[in-house]
């Protein structure tokens, strides 16, 4: 089992996907750029390459898609305000991660394919361990392993805004700590009201924080 686990991508949850590209580009100098559909799911995102394998994922509810309906994953039907709701793990070990998490909340845990093609038409395939709907801020990952034959969205991705810290609020830290251990994983988790992730980002414009 590795132990030393890396960040996939970390997810910003926004009510309206055109005006969050104009916002975060007025903020940080770098324009996201429009990733695709998850028709399944019934939402839509744009991504930027924050480094090391890596990226953020702006996402948004499709409101053309009305085969899918709330709730939808991620969170999005649950924010009023775009904000960090998940973050994913990389794995090359998924059952041994679904079942910790399984362990963790009995509706964690579920292992699922997806794939969707990008805006230039290149094919992204994964398989998931799937996030929920609910709460709006989830603090434990879900997990994601990219197939062979698919590309990782960063490459994609000239732009490059550097995470510089993540850092996990909740209200009852001690409670995450025996799945922080199961995956492997050592960022402190602080005491506060509410589920929150804050994300540093190093711009072109500037340290910025989501």
């Amino acid at each position: 089992m590795s132990t030393k686990r890396k960040i996939d991508h970390i997810v910003y949850a926004v009510p309206d996907l055109d005006q969050a590209i104009l916002d975060f580009q007025e903020k940080t100098g770098i324009e996201p750029t429009f990733g695709g559909y998850h028709k399944n799911k019934g939402t839509k995102n744009a991504l930027v390459n924050i480094g090391e394998g890596a990226y953020l994922e702006l996402i948004t509810v499709d409101p053309e898609n009305t085969a899918i309906v709330s709730p939808r994953w991620m969170g999005v039907d649950l924010i009023s305000e775009a904000q960090v709701t998940r973050w994913s793990l990389k794995s090359d070990q998924l059952e041994h991660d679904s079942k910790a998490l399984q362990a963790f909340a009995e509706k964690m845990g579920v292992i699922e394919g997806g794939q969707r093609k990008t805006a230039t038409g290149d094919l992204l395939s994964w398989m998931m361990i799937m996030p929920l709907a609910a709460p709006p801020v989830e603090i434990a990952p879900f997990v994601t392993s990219w197939g062979a034959d698919s590309i990782h969205p960063t490459q994609n991705l000239p732009q490059v805004a550097p995470l510089l810290d993540i850092q996990f609020f909740h209200p009852d830290p001690d409670s995450l700590m025996d799945l922080w251990s199961q995956l492997g994983l050592s960022y402190a988790i602080h005491e506060d009201a509410a589920p929150k992730i804050k994300i540093l980002l190093d711009c072109p414009k500037g340290r910025v924080e989501l």
